[in-house]
């Protein structure tokens, strides 16, 4: 944790008492930690104490009226390495889930560049209404990481799913992720990501419904462990962020193959959760084809097949991963494809599984490696999928 810098948003709640034992830890194990707090979290906890704690000023106010001095949410966003919520109230999380910024610490979570956790504190009434469970998904459906609520007595007396977790399992956890954050310090990495378009004419195109989200969400876990990662993109609405990614847009097949082509012999992983068309016209009309019948044929002609081309260039330094995405006899399909491109792992989902496929926040999938084995996951989000498919990578290719 040394050198590490670390971003506390405090909220108006009685666990904000932990949130003082929590910077001590920090402090201790030589983190650099800045607090900033809602304007109700000062009737639990004094800035005074936070800010002897922490060794910083405590960001509370957008300005101070005393000096004119403008309190920077951007530069909290920009020098963190970390930003966790902690404790975080029934009303913060609707904040943050709905973007109501209303406040310092809402400003500066719409800011954040870092990853971002967040510890509920709340009676139990409140943490099982659906409003809240919803916004908590939100939350973890943009990528932020929820720290579980504790079980046991609450303020209110009642006991219950609500407490704040205890400020050692969060410091612990704080510093697996700063563990985890190295797990690929020094690998490059390549993705695909979207669905790729076949040109029939200069208006039509040949293409599939992937959004691309769940090749982004990859390429962002990969980042977040230290990997050096590029990734090639069909056609999508999608935004990278990430200074660590070099985005490529591609529109065909023949693009991605060439820009996925230009650098594969560097690459340590592979990742091709692109929906690559299978085929495309063999012809391409020069101008807009009109309406002349009632019929219109087009010949297709199959795509390069990037996924198999890789299998046989495979090096055996190379770590290479594929998807299917299968409609019927879905495990043995998978199988198939996995041993016939050389892949070391397949991530399987299926169109029958309500919630899964193109187009949705969610996933189901189920990892098969070379041994045959199947780790089969519950439906998640997107950015949840792929921390578990980053999580095995990690784990097979440190074994």
């Amino acid at each position: 944790m040394k050198g590490k810098k670390i971003l506390i948003g405090v909220c108006g709640s009685i666990a904000a008492y932990k949130t003082a034992l929590l910077i001590r830890l920090l402090v201790k194990a030589g983190a650099e930690v800045k607090v900033i707090m809602t304007p109700s979290a000062t009737d639990f906890i004094t800035p005074l104490t936070l800010s002897t704690l922490s060794k910083n000023p405590v960001g509370l106010n957008y300005f101070n009226t005393q000096t004119g001095e403008w309190a920077n949410h951007v530069e909290y966003g920009l020098w963190a390495d970390v930003f966790i919520v902690a404790p975080a109230t029934a009303n913060t999380l609707g904040k943050m889930a709905n973007g109501i910024c209303d406040n310092l610490l809402i400003a500066t979570y719409l800011s954040a560049k870092c990853s971002v956790f967040f510890a509920p504190a709340m009676d139990l009434d409140m943490y099982i209404h659906p409003s809240t469970k919803r916004n908590i998904d939100l939350l973890k459906s943009y990528g932020n990481q929820l720290i579980e609520v504790g079980h046991g007595e609450l303020a209110s007396g009642l006991s219950g799913d609500g407490r704040m977790e205890e400020p050692e399992i969060i410091f612990e956890t704080l510093r697996n992720f700063f563990l985890n954050s190295n797990s690929l310090k020094g690998k490059k990495v390549l993705v695909t990501a979207g669905p790729t378009y076949e040109a029939i004419d200069p208006v039509r195109f040949v293409g599939n419904r992937s959004s691309g989200k769940m090749g982004f969400a990859i390429a962002d876990q990969l980042a977040l462990r230290g990997a050096e990662v590029k990734l090639v993109s069909g056609p999508t609405s999608l935004k990278n962020n990430n200074q660590n990614i070099q985005l490529i847009v591609v529109e065909s097949a023949e693009e991605m193959f060439t820009a996925c082509m230009s650098d594969f012999s560097k690459m340590d992983v592979i990742v091709m959760s692109a929906a690559v068309a299978d085929y495309k016209p063999m012809e391409i009309a020069d101008q807009k084809i009109k309406k002349k019948s009632d019929e219109l044929s087009i010949n297709l002609v199959p795509t390069q097949d990037i996924l198999k081309q890789m299998g046989v260039m495979k090096k055996g330094n190379q770590f290479l991963v594929g998807f299917a995405l299968e409609t019927e006899n879905e495990v043995a399909n998978a199988n198939d494809k996995l041993s016939r491109k050389n892949l070391d792992l397949i991530v399987l989902n299926s169109l029958n599984d309500i919630g899964a496929g193109f187009n949705s926040d969610t996933n189901k999938i189920t990892i098969i490696n070379k041994a045959g084995q199947q780790q089969s996951f519950e439906m998640k989000s997107k950015n949840e999928v792929a921390k578990d498919l980053v999580n095995v990578i990690v784990e097979s290719i440190t074994k």
